[in-house]
């Protein structure tokens, strides 16, 4: 029989954002949440919330940022047997959280913050059985690798912590994935990252990596789990030297007496409430989502890139359902330089080798033959066609840059439109900057000095959700350049609670000023300046576009 498992959804997530990672990154990351925090807690006390969500005064004061998640939720039919189904010969169990709960052994202490976090997972069952069900594609694979490792069971409930078992997921500090790596740590334990692929999202090659970066961290530590996985959490330079100094005052050197930051002291402690959960707490079995105990994906290897649209035909599934279990990949196509693997349901292997087998390598993409115009650069076909340089070099044998009018090249594009590719990057970016949040939609070039804070407080809107709109996280770094969408309820100070605004572009003329277009259009000239990002107190150039919001009520 068949059973459709949920693989991301949008849904709040308990807590905080935890973070994995390389010891400098992780504490610079911590210090950029810390001074965010310190804002919102200064900002709750003055009782200054308008810009801020009903969560963020509780959350900032216990240090953390809940991790976003950016996709709806996206069903795929994989095949799970019942234990009727089951022959003989297979073993008793037939969940897989029951071959997870069999083998917990964490020692777990009566204390206050583990006995906090277990009630709120208690409180929640909807969150429970939704997370849970989230993790149906890749659980038996990962419980498997740390079987095969001969690792502490409890981490397979680690991602459930770390982001709800959504391998879509970013957090601040621009941690990614299910197990939310950072750049340099993902780099540090083999997951490449590029503009075809990101293995900090892909299931099977981060759950490798972050098992092995726990290794590393368990024999840093001299065996002692929770202070490896406060090093995952905060940076093992952080955590070494909270023993140091505990040791230094002849003090205990147990996880529970560090001082660590907020978010790590609770972090630990929800990792142990999950397991005393499910190995304590019987009443609160429905709420872990069966899952059948044996593999309902399969890696399959593809040899080269594939254009995912006709990856999923040859599979029988939805481009959509083939990138949720292959979040990996970026774009729409796999990466020319691999990974040449895909995650399928072991009901479509059979069928997707066999077509795959009958597709020439180069028939698994569709290509375009371009002549050369004036004014084209590898660059600009690039952009055009949504591939990289590198590769247009490469299968057209371009030593250089060098192009010539009249020439051909031959390019890889999208077999189909890249709306249909609707979680690659782009498409998910999009989708989130195209739903309405607010009334009007501005956007804002950063200038040098901008950050997410600051630019929260100019526009009265929510730090998290300015960030999130701009598919980021609100300790990333924004470069001079960029574009930021935002979504706000006012753009003019003369906007009421009935006004309608339309958005139309001015082009300066000679003689104009910011106080003669002020007075023609009935705004402000400090509401002009703020919209197109001038110092009003310099001249205007003949030519210049300008960006007006006019409220046509008073037209």
């Amino acid at each position: 029989m068949k059973r459709i498992f949920c693989i991301p959804l949008f849904i709040f997530l308990n807590g905080c954002a935890s973070t994995s990672f390389l010891s400098d990154d992780t504490e610079q990351q911590q210090t950029e949440e810390h001074l965010i925090a310190t804002q919102i807690v200064e900002q709750c006390q003055k009782g200054d919330t308008e810009n801020l969500d009903k969560d963020d005064c509780e959350q900032a004061h216990e240090g953390t940022i809940p991790v976003n998640h950016p996709i709806d939720e996206v069903e795929v039919e994989l095949e799970a047997n019942t234990a009727a189904d089951q022959p003989e010969s297979v073993p008793e169990i037939t969940d897989v959280w029951q071959r997870v709960r069999n083998q917990l052994n964490f020692d777990i202490p009566d204390n206050r913050r583990i006995a906090n976090q277990r009630n709120w997972y208690r409180a929640h069952p909807e969150y429970m059985q939704r997370v849970t069900k989230r993790a149906s594609p890749f659980l038996y694979l990962i419980v498997e690798e740390i079987e095969k490792r001969d690792m502490p069971m409890e981490l397979v409930l680690l991602p459930i912590v770390e982001s709800a078992f959504d391998p879509f997921a970013y957090s601040h500090g621009r941690a990614a994935g299910m197990w939310q790596f950072v750049p340099a740590t993902g780099k540090r334990f083999g997951l490449k990252q590029g503009w075809w692929y990101d293995g900090r999202r892909d299931v099977i090659a981060a759950t490798n990596g972050a098992l092995d970066y726990l290794t590393y961290l368990n024999k840093m530590f001299d065996g002692n789990w929770l202070h490896a996985l406060a090093a995952y959490n905060s940076g093992e330079g952080r955590v070494s030297r909270a023993v140091k100094a505990n040791k230094k005052k002849g003090l205990s050197t147990d996880f529970w007496s560090l001082d660590l930051p907020k978010e790590t002291r609770a972090y630990v402690p929800k990792l142990l409430a999950l397991a005393d959960i499910m190995r304590n707490h019987p009443e609160d079995d429905d709420n872990w989502y069966p899952i059948a105990n044996h593999p309902v994906t399969e890696i399959v290897d593809i040899g080269s890139q594939i254009d995912l649209a006709l990856a999923a035909e040859m599979a029988g599934l939805s481009v959509q359902e083939l990138h949720a279990l292959n979040p990996g990949y970026n774009r729409w196509a796999t990466d020319p330089d691999g990974p040449h693997q895909l995650l399928l349901p072991v009901e479509s292997v059979a069928a997707f080798n066999l077509a795959l087998a009958d597709t020439a390598e180069e028939q698994r993409l569709n290509w375009v033959r371009h002549k050369v115009k004036s004014g084209d650069s590898l660059l600009k076909l690039a952009n055009k066609y949504h591939t990289t340089v590198d590769i247009i070099r490469k299968v057209n044998e371009l030593k250089g840059n060098m192009i010539v009018a009249g020439d051909h090249l031959v390019v890889p594009v999208a077999l189909k439109s890249l709306d249909f590719y609707s979680l690659s990057q782009e498409q998910r970016l999009e989708t989130t900057q195209s739903r309405s949040h607010g009334a009007n939609k501005l956007t804002h070039h950063v200038v040098s000095g901008d950050t997410f804070w600051d630019l929260s407080r100019k526009y009265k809107v929510n730090l998290r959700s300015l960030a999130k709109w701009n598919g980021m996280a609100p300790t990333d770094p924004l470069h001079p350049g960029q574009e930021l969408v935002i979504w706000v309820n006012r753009v003019s100070s003369q906007q009421t609670e009935n006004s309608v605004m339309r958005t139309l572009t001015y082009t300066v003329r000679n003689g104009d000023s910011l106080a003669r277009i002020a007075q023609k259009f009935k705004v402000l000239v400090s509401d002009i300046g703020r919209w197109n990002q001038l110092n009003i107190k310099k001249y205007l150039q003949p030519g210049q576009k300008l960006k007006i919001f006019v409220d046509v009520t008073r037209t």
